[in-house]
């Protein structure tokens, strides 16, 4: 496999002893900016106003900071609540759920396959009695939730809702995101359910659903993530996030909704690498891209719906298991260019977390870096501090220009459900690159492939003790022996039902979910009519 600067978004292999230099998108880096390497039309505008270039809202962070959300949940739900209790306690202004794989995966956590993950990369939620715990003593009206899941997100929404509901907080209350972008399980992550039709409509039918219901949800977070940790460069993350965010707004005009009805409730996700200058004209290109597109491919009309608003996570792709104190500074500063790129959401990442999951200390220094960030670095003072650096704009047009192009062809291809292996190739040749580069030292990794030390340090570890797995199956199980069993099946195939008819689903799944039906149940009787997805490679 070759790589060249022809493909325009992957950087070259030259060699440690080229005195050119590359971003990972293979954009050549000149050792000076002048006013000559301004692009020639200056596409800015006023923050707050179109095309959004410097940011959505008019005073930024003068006015408010981002949310600070923390990423967390492990175990049971028990021990997720504490920790979310924790992060609040410390100055944390949002939350963010992170689930474990039998979750993702619609799975109960008393099925067989799910032996040995049950707890390990995030919580596990099968009912509405582990939702009711995971937010004990936390007010729903007070919190804004984000919640990373994609094929079983409506239920999860769901289950969300009717712990408000038992809270006392009307759903036109509740603030946050569910993930639910589903294509990017295709690409990247693989944790997907059913073929993409029955998932797209589950997509779609979120959106009318929340419209009516939870209009103060983010209904989706198009996540360009999940691709920079596979491998992808910062072009082909934004080219292939906005694809994907095109593909959804057409399935929902599809499904009859008007673009202005769902499209201010779409929502993003960004990683944040540690190259400050093209993060910051990353952030910037995706606003200005997404603005144009929404105008002039959808005809939105609505403001909001050609605002790019997005969350951006650290990059736990370049947290690194030797030396992991390193990583604090690696936090800091992608945190710093999220920031400086008018993030509206972010989380940090646990310097510990290329071993395991975050411990308590890692957790707080992670969510003090935030604060260290919005309170005492100067990048909150003023409104897109980077705007008119002869670099970051010159950077800014190049990542447009090369991101518009990798749209065009997925564009011929039909469009990101049929792009599927064509944009997995062009994620799997960048990956392949960053592994060539950092081999041969024409990248450099503190403490990887320079400033090596012999001994590895090793920290204290947060361990999921393996009784907890346990005690969520028989408590699962006690579940659902108490309960109406005749209830609960007919619930069940009413979903199946709904499934093989075309009115929105979510209505029968609440339904289903409120009734004690389970989590892997209410997916499992869903699969009974869409099947499930087989890659075809």
């Amino acid at each position: 496999m070759a790589t060249t600067p022809e493909r325009l978004t992957v950087a070259p292999i030259v060699g440690p002893d080229d005195p050119r230099r590359f971003t990972d998108s293979g954009i050549e880096v000149k050792p000076l900016y002048t006013e000559e390497d301004l692009p020639e039309h200056l596409d800015l505008g006023e923050p707050g106003e179109y095309p959004y270039t410097r940011g959505p809202h008019r005073e930024m962070y003068r006015k408010q900071l981002w949310t600070m959300r923390q990423y967390a949940g492990y175990a049971t739900a028990k021990e997720s609540n504490e920790r979310y209790r924790y992060l609040l306690s410390q100055g944390g202004t949002g939350l963010s759920m992170a689930f474990d794989l039998p979750t993702q995966l619609g799975l109960d956590s008393d099925d067989p396959r799910c032996l040995g993950e049950v707890g390990r990369t995030g919580v596990a939620i099968d009912t509405i009695d582990d939702m009711r715990t995971a937010f004990d003593r936390i007010p729903l009206d007070e919190v804004s939730t984000s919640m990373t899941i994609n094929a079983p997100a409506s239920i999860l929404l769901l289950l969300y809702e009717l712990v408000g509901e038992e809270q006392g907080v009307p759903s036109q209350q509740l603030r946050g995101t569910t993930q639910n972008d589903i294509l990017k399980e295709y690409i990247a992550r693989g944790n997907f359910i059913y073929p993409p039709e029955g998932a797209m409509r589950l997509t779609t039918d979120l959106f009318a659903y929340c419209r009516e219901n939870v209009p103060k949800w983010n209904t989706i977070s198009i996540s360009g993530y999940h691709f920079r940790e596979k491998g992808a460069s910062a072009v082909q993350e934004v080219a292939f996030t906005l694809a994907n965010g095109m593909a959804y707004v057409q399935a929902a005009l599809d499904a009859g909704l008007e673009v202005d009805d769902f499209a201010p409730r779409l929502a993003f996700f960004f990683n944040g690498h540690n190259n400050v200058f093209q993060e910051v004209a990353k952030f910037r290109a995706a606003r200005r891209m997404w603005a144009h597109i929404m105008k002039e491919r959808f005809g939105a009309q609505n403001p909001k719906s050609m605002m790019l608003r997005f969350h951006t996570q650290t990059g736990g792709v370049t947290l690194t298991a030797q030396q992991p104190q390193n990583n604090i500074m690696r936090v800091a500063l992608q945190g710093f260019a999220a920031v400086c790129g008018g993030t509206q959401s972010l989380h940090t990442n646990g310097y510990d977390e290329a071993l395991a999951l975050p411990t308590e200390r890692a957790a707080k220094i992670a969510l003090r870096t935030q604060q260290i960030i919005g309170y005492e670095s100067g990048a909150t003072d003023t409104v897109d501090p980077f705007a008119g650096s002869f670099f970051v704009e010159s950077l800014t047009d190049e990542i447009e220009s090369r991101a518009q192009e990798l749209i065009g062809k997925i564009d011929e291809l039909g469009g990101s459900v049929q792009a599927i292996s064509f944009i997995k190739s062009e994620i799997e040749e960048s990956a392949w690159g960053y592994q060539e580069r950092y081999r041969i030292e024409q990248d450099v990794v503190v403490g990887v492939n320079r400033f090596v030390e012999d001994e590895i340090e090793i920290e204290d570890l947060l361990r999921v003790d393996p009784e907890t797995e346990r005690e969520q199956v028989e408590r699962l199980k006690a579940y659902k022996a108490d309960r109406d069993q005749e209830l609960a099946a007919r619930r069940l195939e009413d979903v199946r039902e709904a499934a093989r008819g075309t009115a929105n689903l979510l209505p029968v799944l609440k339904r289903a979910l409120r009734d004690r039906c389970s989590m892997g149940e209410v997916c499992g009787a869903m699969r009974d009519v869409f099947g499930e997805y087989q890659p075809s490679d």
